[in-house]
């Protein structure tokens, strides 16, 4: 008797089928993800790369969109969850209600969206950039690095999610260096680069001499006027190599991954996903110093290997404070 391609299809699925554990497992999860910004912005830069390498070790199939605007989030959502995908991640902070709503339309999806609110049962789960582990070893260098004793701090929004970033950052500083003064900025933008530089050099007109780059542009302006930069969240050494210092890293991998298993086991349930951004789960880290790996002074970096070697062990704790942080700069 010939098969047909047709009939050959339908009888590997069926065999599949009559196979315990072979039909899901086998198969690529379908993953979707909506950004508010472009893809190289810091934040959902770290989500994307994540999923990419899920992409290239070939666990899922993986399709995203960016620059999605406010009004157009739900919709976008919406039609990700209804061309099937089982899985579908961004950024929410603006649009709450609306993903919330998505989420509850569509219980048999998985939704793992940054959000500063909590999970939501039965499917839509949390995360945060709870890397303040890191940033607070950062401002151990920093404070060492300084020799105007003026550090500058160039924010997104004062939202939880930069205010602990840098309260833990000024506190490192702070304890190397309790001489440092603290000029703290907001441009109201997640993504604007020369507004970031406008006001980074303000600062150094003011006798700053290491800028904390919470957005893209501060490290510009450090570079241009001589001056040294702290990176956060993204490890941009390579590119600056004679101005970033150091930088908090926060890999995306180990929630990623876990949102990834427990779809593909039928076990995803609503839950909070910070702890996985955190230096236990190496979902954060100090990245590498690169170029400044022997000229920063050596009593900071005992310490600094001090601190992270009792952060790892549970013996130290960065304190998470959400606060807004004000200047100190007289």
């Amino acid at each position: 008797m010939q098969l047909t391609r047709r009939k050959l299809i339908v009888l590997a699925t069926a065999l599949m089928a009559s196979v315990p554990g072979l039909s899901f497992a086998q198969a690529k999860l379908k993953v979707a993800a909506i950004y508010t910004v472009p893809f190289e912005q810091q934040w959902v830069s770290r989500i994307h790369k994540a999923l990419k390498a899920a992409e290239a070790r070939g666990e899922i199939e993986y399709q995203a969109t960016e620059n999605v605007a406010n009004a157009d989030y739900e919709r976008v959502m919406r039609e990700y969850a209804t061309a099937g995908n089982q899985l579908i991640l961004g950024e929410v902070f603006a649009v709450e209600a609306a993903a919330r709503k998505v989420a509850k339309d569509f219980p048999k999806t998985a939704f793992v969206m940054g959000s500063s609110g909590k999970p939501q049962a039965p499917n839509f789960s949390v995360f945060d950039n709870f890397i303040q582990e890191p940033a607070y070893l950062t401002g151990l260098i920093a404070g060492g690095m300084t020799k105007s004793n003026k550090i500058g701090l160039v924010g997104g929004f004062p939202i939880p999610e930069v205010n602990r970033l840098m309260n833990a950052f000024m506190a490192g500083a702070k304890e190397t260096n309790p001489k440092v003064e603290f000029s703290v900025s907001f441009i109201n933008s997640w993504f604007d680069p020369p507004k970031a530089k406008e006001a980074s050099f303000a600062m150094i007109d003011k006798g700053v001499d290491v800028m904390y780059a919470e957005r893209f542009g501060v490290s510009d302006a450090a570079k241009e006027k001589g001056k040294l930069a702290i990176g956060n969240v993204i490890n941009t050494q390579p590119q600056y190599p004679d101005t970033v210092v150091a930088s908090a890293l926060w890999n995306m991998e180990p929630t990623v991954d876990r949102a990834i298993k427990l779809v593909k086991e039928g076990k995803f349930a609503a839950e909070d996903y910070g702890i996985y951004s955190t230096m236990k789960y190496k979902g954060s880290e100090l990245a590498p110093l690169g170029t400044f790996e022997k000229k920063v002074p050596a009593e900071i970096m005992t310490k600094v290997k001090a601190r992270e070697k009792e952060i790892l062990e549970g013996k130290f704790t960065v304190k998470i404070d959400d606060k807004q942080p004000k200047s100190t700069a007289k």
